[in-house]
């Protein structure tokens, strides 16, 4: 296979014919996001069985062709560790990617490794060694070098055969539907992350009063406009920890608002008049309609929970380990404590526990659900086996 970099339109339009009629195409990513809203998209790379190639979007300016075979339903498309490249579907296309696969995510649902590196996955799965990555490259600048895009192709060379073995493995396990179910849920994540809902993945929202929520959401739809409509990244507008830090203080006037630590900037002063309206608009809301924390981020009811949140970890782990499933990818502590409070403390507002749903009830079945309800006896079977505890039931 060789290795061009096209920076032609018409070689760009035929080589999407091409992964059309191929079917099934790697597909990667090189961006900077240090200094744009959204990532700024420096080099596309792409892989068929019969060519490996990468793609410069400053030199080829309609990219809108493989846009739209990634959101279709007709070819499959093959990432790892594909987040932003979903992003950029949603972006572009206007449309989640219609068939996508990541070796990354499949890759924990046959073994207990995730997240994997590339390099450390080529070599699990194919005994490879992979190049590398060029991680301190500026894949703004131009012109590449020769060895940048012989890196950056090498980032898809391998995906396709990886894909190949890993549906074999997973359809050997009847696993397949797990894959498929969890890339939906990824992109579902992706896509919600920009919603309306977006301020609640902020850290440090714990213990605060639904007037104090009211404003951090006010405020950060304000960053959000403001990030937009200037090209900058949301950190460089406003940090997270000072949104946290404006609704404990709630300043009225700019001269409270600048003596909060880190707020006495030009920048930030600049902004005062826009960033106290939002603050001033929330406090003056109907408080009906202020924000109420989602269960599952608001704070620990008791001591005794953590401890049952700990004993279903424990369950959780032996189980991921027989079954040799990366319990990351099956469940975190949150998952746990959300069934804890739905099945324990009978709070069932929203959706059922993840852990009880799909491919997940598979993987724990009745297991948690029955620890829960003291129906299981907890031993050590084989204390140097990888998964050395046995539940049993009494």
């Amino acid at each position: 296979m060789t290795t061009p970099l096209i920076t032609e339109q018409s070689e760009f339009n035929e080589l999407c014919d091409h992964i059309r009629a191929s079917g099934a195409v790697a597909f990667d990513t090189e961006f900077v996001s240090e200094f744009t809203y959204r990532p700024e998209l420096c080099l596309v790379q792409l892989a068929t069985r019969e060519r490996c190639v990468a793609v410069d979007p400053f030199a080829v300016p309609d990219l809108s062709a493989w846009w739209e075979i990634m959101a279709d339903d007709q070819t499959d498309i093959i990432v790892h560790g594909g987040r932003e490249e979903v992003r950029y579907c949603l972006h572009y296309a206007d449309r989640p990617p219609g068939r996508l696969w990541d070796v990354q995510v499949a890759e924990g649902l046959r073994g207990r490794s995730f997240p994997l590196g590339y390099d450390a996955l080529v070599k699990r799965v194919l005994g490879r060694n992979a190049h590398g990555r060029e991680t301190r490259t500026d894949w703004r600048r131009r012109p590449l070098t020769d060895q940048q895009i012989a890196y950056a192709v090498d980032d898809v060379r391998h995906v396709l055969e990886i894909w190949d073995r890993q549906k074999q493995s997973l359809g050997n396990l009847k696993r397949l539907h797990w894959a498929t179910a969890e890339f939906d849920r990824m992109i579902s994540e992706v896509a919600a992350e920009r919603g309306p809902e977006a301020w609640t993945r902020l850290s440090g929202l714990q213990k605060l009063p639904r007037r104090e929520l009211a404003v951090i959401r006010a405020i950060h739809r304000w960053r959000e406009n403001e990030a937009s409509t200037r090209n900058r990244p949301l950190r460089k507008v406003l940090r997270d920890d000072l949104v946290i830090e404006l609704a404990r203080r709630r300043p009225t006037s700019e001269v409270d608002l600048l003596a909060c630590r880190d707020l006495n900037r030009p920048e930030y002063r600049k902004a005062a008049p826009e960033i106290l309206a939002a603050i001033a608009e929330a406090l003056q809301s109907d408080p009906s309609t202020w924000p109420e924390l989602p269960k599952l981020l608001s704070n620990d009811k008791s001591h005794d929970e953590q401890v049952i949140g700990q004993l279903l970890g424990l369950a959780l782990a032996n189980r991921c380990a027989e079954l040799n499933v990366a319990m990351g990818l099956v469940g975190k502590v949150a998952d746990l404590r959300h069934l804890v409070r739905w099945h324990v403390y009978n709070e069932r507002e929203g959706d059922p526990p993840r852990l009880t749903q799909a491919w997940r009830a598979e993987v724990c079945g009745d297991l948690l659900t029955d620890v829960l309800d003291g129906k299981i006896l907890l031993r050590v079977a084989d204390p140097q086996s990888d998964h050395p505890l046995v539940f049993e039931r009494r």
